[in-house]
């Protein structure tokens, strides 16, 4: 087909072409010190991006499922208790990665399409008996990529200060961090990991986590047995610009400049620049239940009944060259999901908008087409008005 193919999964995203010049260059000697200055200077500025001063910053040539072993291995042994919480294929994903670890895991089973309740956290938290079977950490995702809802990390740490429970808050935010508003240190987040290719604008092939005091700790006196995944041997060398293993040396200098990018907008701009594109236009349901918990990066419609989320799919990919996000799990053929995350504008979601409406219509589904365009336009045009800074009037 002519003109650019419209990836709007929810990650991998769309790579800046800024990016892509920054990876365009020759490998070099990652033992050299034009390296090691490059990964000094780079690891505060991605630590900013977790809004971490306290945190260590620890990078794996991984995807985020190599995150969740290593924040798993190296703060939990065989036979600890974790409590987790089942409201999306991702949630369920980091629960069976720490049952496949010989970690006990309590997981609470929740409506797909539902955030983590903190009355619930504090609710299974009271109960603990405590001693040497008490959970040792809590597993949260911050953003659930497979249903667009974001649950509330502020209150489920708010539950663990009320009961007074030691557990680590170990939170998954790999469709999140750089998209939506995140603070480690604020929020008092133990462990936080996440990847490349969403809102940091990467291929994938990173695993990124940052590690607060509490957590370094509690793997320097235990954990499980490690050697790849031991993030004290990374830290110990990142101090001097290096690394234990062979790093993904491109993509750490696209890291260098998809973080630059990020500053230079200013996080809270990008927060609210992500806030501002994510526009639910058609009147279809949302999967997710709860309008407070509706993701900024990513949403999941549901297909009324009688039309598999399949066939919208293949229409948007074949017809119009329009890449959504497939339904997962136990709502596949049921949602299909728009990524609205990473480098996108205005122009971009509306092209996304017009060709999700034109693949729904030749599904079969009831749709006034350039409704939902149209109505995301106002909510665009309103948007910028309000953020637009009134041009101050001279005299001669």
């Amino acid at each position: 087909m002519s003109g650019r193919p419209f990836l709007q999964i929810p990650g991998p995203t769309n790579v800046p072409d800024r990016v892509l010049r920054a990876m365009d260059r020759p490998v070099i000697d990652h033992r050299s010190p034009e390296f090691g200055a490059m990964v000094k200077a780079l690891l505060p500025d991605v630590a900013k991006v977790f809004k971490s001063e306290t945190g260590k910053v620890v990078l794996y040539p991984s995807s985020g499922t190599g995150a969740w072993e290593a924040s798993l291995v190296n703060t939990l042994a065989p036979g600890d208790r974790v409590l987790s919480f089942n409201n999306g294929h991702f949630s369920t994903l980091f629960a069976e990665a720490a049952r496949n670890l010989g970690i006990e895991v309590d997981e609470v089973p929740l409506r797909w399409g539902q955030g983590v309740p903190a009355e619930l956290v504090e609710e299974k938290l009271r109960a603990d008996q405590g001693g040497s079977a008490a959970y040792k950490a809590v597993l949260v995702v911050h953003n659930e990529t497979s249903t667009g809802v974001t649950s509330n990390v502020v209150a489920v740490r708010q539950a663990l200060d009320t009961t007074g429970h030691d557990a680590l808050l170990i939170v998954d935010t790999v469709s999140s961090l750089a998209s939506m508003d995140f603070r480690m240190d604020e929020w008092r987040v133990d462990v936080t990991l996440t990847g490349s290719q969403k809102g940091l604008m990467l291929p994938p092939g990173m695993a990124l986590l940052c590690v607060g005091p509490k957590a370094i700790a509690a793997s320097q006196s235990g954990g499980s047995r490690r050697s790849f995944w031991d993030w004290n041997r990374i830290i110990a060398d990142n101090a001097t610009g290096f690394f234990p293993y062979t790093p993904a040396t491109l993509l750490l200098f696209g890291l260098r400049e998809a973080v630059t990018m990020l500053l230079e907008e200013g996080l809270d701009d990008v927060f609210e620049r992500h806030e501002r594109l994510a526009v639910d236009a058609w009147g279809l349901k949302n999967l997710c239940e709860n309008p407070a918990e509706v993701s900024n990066s990513l949403t999941a419609v549901v297909t009324p009944d009688g039309i598999d989320s399949g066939d919208v799919m293949k229409i948007a990919r074949e017809q119009y060259d329009l890449a959504l996000g497939v339904g997962l799990g136990r709502v596949r053929g049921k949602i299909f999901r728009i990524g609205h995350l990473g480098a996108l504008n205005e122009l971009e979601v509306l092209g996304t908008l017009g060709g999700v409406e034109m693949a729904l219509a030749q599904a079969g589904v009831k749709i006034e087409l350039g409704a939902g365009v149209a109505a995301a336009q106002r909510s665009f045009v309103a948007g910028r008005q309000a953020v637009a800074t009134p041009v101050a009037a001279t005299s001669r």
